[in-house]
């Protein structure tokens, strides 16, 4: 998460209040905007100061935020890729396991058949001996 990372991460604001990352770090203009808005539960825009300067500790809070929540989704897709990927994987062994049992049995069957067969013919061949 956004807590735990040693990950730096260095911005910086321009005068109309563009951010713009210097480590090579790209942002989304909607991630841009999702920082710009306020956080307060009023719903009130935070006072900035006239400069255009940006609060650089909750931009970094922001930043860390929606990078544990990008990092997160993408965890999640990942494990959700790897669950339909273990499906198929355990559908097709099955498919297989499931294929030769019943060639095993069908062999199993025929050899029973020619075992019944003879059996009976032996039992026809004795009949006219006696």
């Amino acid at each position: 998460g956004g807590g735990s990372s040693t990950r730096r991460v260095t911005f910086e604001a321009d005068e109309n209040e563009n951010i713009t990352v210097v480590k090579g770090v790209r942002l989304s203009d909607s991630l841009i905007d999702r920082m710009k808005e306020p956080s307060s539960p009023s719903g009130r825009p935070q006072h900035r100061p006239a400069s255009g300067a940006v609060n650089d500790e909750e931009l970094k809070k922001r930043i860390a935020e929606e990078l544990a929540l990008e990092r997160a989704r993408r965890d999640s897709e990942a494990q959700k890729r790897r669950l339909k990927q273990e499906q198929m994987y355990v559908r097709d062994e099955f498919g297989r396991l499931l294929e030769r049992e019943r060639i095993s049995s069908n062999e199993h069957l025929t050899r029973a058949i020619l075992r019944e067969r003879a059996a009976t013919e032996e039992e026809r061949q004795k009949a006219q001996r006696f």
